[in-house]
């Protein structure tokens, strides 16, 4: 069952609100360097999960989330404040673990490139069989061609 479009708008609304009030309002130190990378909010308008990322190691992430929740009853105050709703939903952070899935995969990838171009392999050759290509006969194979028998 689709959500609609209200949640959505919501959830752009208030990715907005958070981004403003993280960059401007909050200072607390623990939060680093952190980008929210998406929203999902309930289709009650209840819950919203805020879904971000980071640069950093594993302490540096530790130390944001614990950062972002102890202001999230803060940021859930302004929320309500400045996004007209009848309930102020719930905020829930999480790290979003799929940029650094990406990440990994690309790297992954760029490693294996990196080995074919080390044993000598290029890219691979097109599809010898593909119509309307002739292929070139391999070095000392025997060719043969068909009579021409003059049709007069």
């Amino acid at each position: 069952m689709p959500q609609g479009t209200r949640p959505e708008r919501v959830g752009q609304e208030i990715r907005h609100e958070l981004s403003a009030l993280l960059t401007r309002e909050v200072s607390d130190p623990g939060i680093g360097f952190i980008t929210l990378t998406r929203v999902q909010v309930s289709p009650d308008l209840q819950m919203v999960r805020i879904f971000y990322t980071e640069l950093g190691d594993e302490k540096a992430k530790r130390e944001t989330a614990k950062a972002l929740q102890r202001a999230t009853p803060f940021l859930r105050r302004q929320i309500g404040a400045r996004v007209r709703l009848r309930r102020v939903p719930e905020l829930r952070f999480e790290f979003d673990q799929g940029v650094e899935h990406q990440a990994r995969v690309e790297q992954i990838l760029l490693e294996l490139q990196a080995e074919r171009e080390a044993r000598g392999e290029g890219a691979p050759d097109p599809d010898p069989a593909t119509p309307g290509q002739e292929t070139s006969p391999e070095p000392g194979a025997a060719t043969t061609t068909p009579d021409k028998t003059s049709g007069d």
